[in-house]
């Protein structure tokens, strides 16, 4: 079933009292959605960072003062990518000792290690990965939420389809580079969706770990890496969450572009076309088959909650 873009994107959102358990519907069945709990954060927030000392403190708190007014419980994980500057320091002193926030300190293995690092780790019912620069801002979660109650297990925030206001400041050779990679994208590893890069997704828990455990590009085997790293981890996930049958829903949100963004244009998108390509030589080899290569287990070095 493709995914299929909401044009009328609704805002507010109050807890649901429970989830209804769904089947897949194509390839293996997915994992078993339970009904939310009262003794686990309804939403996990997973923030990567790299080199975010400056940026990361302010949007922290910002993240936190919009949890406080929200019906639901929470809990902040930020993933900290091997960062060369104080970025770690600064988060603790932002988080000023809450216990809603963790902190994973990981090597340097780019963006995509990062998210997955810190979507295996997440206690919510809900979990949602967002930059660290809030270029989608936080409040936009609540176009997100109301879909989970419609049975969707994927929710996937996009800088399309919500008219010329949504994507803010953004040159527009970028945007046209992003038009071109989603052509590539859609012909290759995943049809129907408009937006496969956008840092603002969302799905049930047992949704992420089952997704996240199964990445093969972006997994911890190759060697740190050195500098920052996009990578097209996106196309891979979405590519894993069509295959394995869960239901997508893309949203369009609102989107800031930063003039501070590590993203290199050119490097930046060699290297996502090949990721694409190998996500298709993977699927062609068998290598997101359960049999021939399981699926690996996790290990997340955490660091204990601010005390």
């Amino acid at each position: 079933m493709p995914p299929t873009v909401d044009r009328r994107p609704k805002r507010g959102y109050h807890r649901p009292r429970r989830i209804e358990e769904r089947a897949g519907t194509r390839g293996n069945p997915p994992a078993r959605r339970s009904p939310i709990s009262e003794q686990r954060p309804f939403l996990s927030v997973v923030i990567p960072a790299y080199n975010e000392e400056r940026r990361l403190p302010g949007n922290l708190r910002r993240i936190l003062a919009y949890l406080d007014r929200q019906p639901y419980t929470a809990e902040v994980i930020v993933v900290d990518d091997g960062s060369t500057d104080a970025t770690v320091e600064s988060v603790r002193a932002a988080a000023a000792g809450d216990p809603r926030v963790r902190i994973i300190e990981n090597p340097h293995f780019g963006k995509g290690y990062t998210v997955r690092t810190g979507m295996l780790a997440a206690q919510g019912d809900i979990a949602l990965f967002t930059d660290a620069d809030l270029s989608t801002p936080i409040e936009e979660i609540e176009r997100l939420l109301p879909y989970f109650e419609q049975g969707y297990d994927v929710v996937i925030g996009s800088r399309e389809g919500g008219g010329r206001n949504q994507r803010i400041g953004e040159p527009f050779y970028r945007h046209l580079m992003g038009r071109v990679f989603n052509m590539i994208v859609q012909l290759v590893a995943v049809r129907g969706v408009q937006d496969t890069q956008c840092g603002f997704k969302a799905m049930r828990r047992e949704v992420a770990h089952d997704l996240f455990a199964r990445l093969r590009l972006h997994d911890g085997r190759s060697k740190p890496v050195r500098g920052s790293m996009v990578t097209a981890f996106d196309v891979e996930l979405l590519f894993l969450a069509l295959k394995r049958g869960y239901r997508i829903k893309e949203v369009p949100v609102e989107w800031h572009y930063s003039n501070e963004s590590k993203v290199n244009p050119l490097k930046d998108s060699w290297r996502n076309l090949k990721d694409v390509l190998l996500v298709r030589w993977n699927d062609v080899l068998g290598r997101y088959d359960d049999e021939r290569y399981p699926v690996a287990e996790a290990e997340n070095p955490i660091s204990p909650p601010n005390e």
